[in-house]
């Protein structure tokens, strides 16, 4: 295992993978079972598999899916997407998802998390943040697919979550999501200065510069999407991920 987590993070929409620029524009990348199989075969760590319609379509998970995702799976997978109770996480362990993502739920239920911990231990309790910038650039924390601005203050909600009992944490750059043009270091070593608990990097890799820059700025872990899932600038689908040499010479 590398001395780094970096992890592919997949987005569901409607049973099939795409990938979103600042959250919108989804483009269909392809099967999810396929992307799985690849990433088995790139020994890859962990992987984030996110349904990116099931709260604004105010539907439960896709069960039946993320079984077949599960079982294809040789590592952990992390799923969020629709979570609402205590009930479809206990489902979600027993058909072998190791780690669930929270994310609009906490503002109203915030005691899920704790609720999670309890059966599953925290650290396979994540909580995923997802940031976007404001006029005057006073970036702000949205949930519904990043359509609602929430209004709280990013480091704040990262400290409150880590009370609350989260294990880790995903900080999500909506304005960088897509884009390819780095991570916001600002803000990552802003909240990771801020909280004890892991803190993963996502929204805008393009390079191993940019996993290598995260984790200078105070990332534990560093996810990513189209970077594992376009090749060259015309923004051709194919499915890879860093030799492992290179990520074990990167992060050493």
């Amino acid at each position: 295992m590398l001395k780094t987590r970096v992890i592919p993070c997949l987005l569901l929409r409607n049973g099939g993978l795409v990938k979103t620029f600042q959250f919108d524009k989804p483009k269909y990348v392809g099967d999810p079972i396929n992307a799985v199989r690849i990433f088995n075969e790139k020994e890859v760590d962990e992987i984030v598999i996110l349904d990116i319609t099931a709260t604004p379509e105010k539907r439960e998970p896709n069960f039946e899916l993320i079984k077949d995702l599960a079982s294809q799976a040789f590592m952990p997978l992390a799923y969020g997407g629709g979570i609402t109770n205590i009930q479809q996480i206990e489902k979600l362990f027993s058909i072998g998802i190791e780690k669930v993502v929270l994310n609009t739920i906490v503002s109203t239920n915030p005691n899920l998390i704790k609720q999670a911990a309890d059966i599953a231990g925290s650290s396979s309790v994540v909580v995923c943040m997802d940031v976007k910038s404001k006029l005057f650039g006073k970036p702000t924390v949205f949930n519904h697919a990043g359509k609602v601005d929430t209004k709280q203050d990013p480091v704040q909600f990262a400290q409150k979550m880590q009370e609350l009992g989260a294990g880790e944490l995903i900080f999500n750059s909506i304005d960088r999501d897509g884009m390819q043009k780095g991570y916001d270091l600002a803000l990552i070593k802003k909240i990771a200065k801020a909280i004890d608990i892991p803190l993963v990097a996502l929204g805008g890799a393009a390079t191993l510069d940019d996993f290598r820059k995260a984790v200078d700025h105070g990332a534990s872990a560093v996810a990513a999407g189209g970077m594992f899932v376009f090749h060259g600038k015309h923004k051709a689908v194919l499915i890879t991920y860093p030799e492992y040499e290179k990520l074990e010479k990167l992060f050493a």
